[in-house]
């Protein structure tokens, strides 16, 4: 374990639940040593966890061993979005629950869930332990459990994800500058035995309500319905563009006249040329036609007392 860096506690027969807490040093907020010494002095004396640090995404294999090899019932996620992404994908349809200690720059899973975004306070929420079964939507087969989008968005996560600066400073500074000067595309989209043409900046398509930091594209989306919502942005002008977000900052982005929602629980899109998707803020390039599935009750994971997901 040349990449990892294992900090644990001795286990006692009277120990059901068994941890994992998987650190990511290089998440949106840079995650210190501080935030292990809170996990250490917080958290129950009678759970047995194991703290785990890993390197980077190359070395994401060695974290999988500790975890499947080792009958843990618990894995949390201490970073970003793209933590969150890596480690759940990793426990789909297992037994293992999703726990987050969000470190990132939106947050989104861990909003939803009702997770607090102060440490001492989620990891109270941890050792509770309140468990459910939410869904997972596919993207060309790549696991996501927010969002996943193309267009508009798609082109965002693409361009921070190679920002040399990270945070939702940059985020915001990098959307308000290729606001206008983003084009809507023609795409194709097959759905629930229909199709339909639409131009769009973007098409999101929401497992969960949020991208994050409580910015809601789909507010009526849930995370354990079977379904996504399909939200269709299409084109705006100048001056509609503040209606818009006055609408998604409101969480009432369905009720906007440029905004179209449907709900499905497969979808395929088909585009004139390749370009960037997102899924859960990832970014990667991908071919014409995408398909989305959703799978119903796929994930165990850890809520807040505020959960209202069902």
């Amino acid at each position: 374990m040349q990449n990892t860096k294992i900090i644990e506690k001795l286990v006692t027969p009277d120990m059901p639940r068994k941890l994992l807490f998987i650190v990511n040093p290089n998440a949106g907020k840079k995650i210190s040593e501080k935030l292990i010494d809170i996990i250490r002095k917080e958290f129950p004396q009678n759970i047995y966890y194991q703290i785990v640090i890993w390197k980077d995404k190359d070395h994401f294999k060695e974290v999988l061993d500790i975890l499947h090899s080792r009958d843990y019932t618990d894995a949390i996620a201490v970073g970003g979005d793209g933590t969150v992404n890596q480690v759940a994908k990793s426990i789909i349809g297992t037994d293992i629950a999703l726990g987050i200690v969000p470190a990132g720059s939106g947050n989104g899973l861990a909003r939803t869930l009702g997770l607090s975004m102060n440490v001492e306070e989620v990891i109270k929420q941890i050792a509770e332990g309140k468990q459910v079964k939410i869904d997972h939507g596919t993207v060309n087969n790549i696991p996501f459990f927010c969002t996943s989008g193309i267009g508009f968005d798609a082109h965002i996560g693409n361009l921070f994800a190679t920002s040399k600066k990270r945070g939702l400073q940059s985020y915001v500074k990098i959307t308000f500058r290729e606001l206008l000067r983003y084009r809507s595309k023609e795409y194709t989209l097959k759905f629930n035995d229909q199709e339909i043409k639409r131009k769009a900046y973007l098409i999101t398509v929401a497992n969960a309500g949020q991208y994050g930091n409580d910015f809601y594209i789909a507010p009526q989306a849930k995370l354990s319905d079977g379904k996504f919502h399909v939200v269709i942005l299409k084109p705006f002008t100048f001056f509609s563009v503040f209606g818009v977000l006055i609408h998604v900052l409101r969480g009432k982005a369905n009720e906007s006249s440029n905004i179209e929602t449907y709900v499905t629980d497969q979808l395929t899109i088909t585009r004139s040329e390749k370009g960037p998707i997102h899924f859960d803020g990832e970014p990667e390039m991908q071919k014409e036609q995408i398909i989305y599935q959703c799978f119903h009750q796929s994930l165990k994971v850890i809520v807040g007392e505020k959960f209202q997901g069902l």
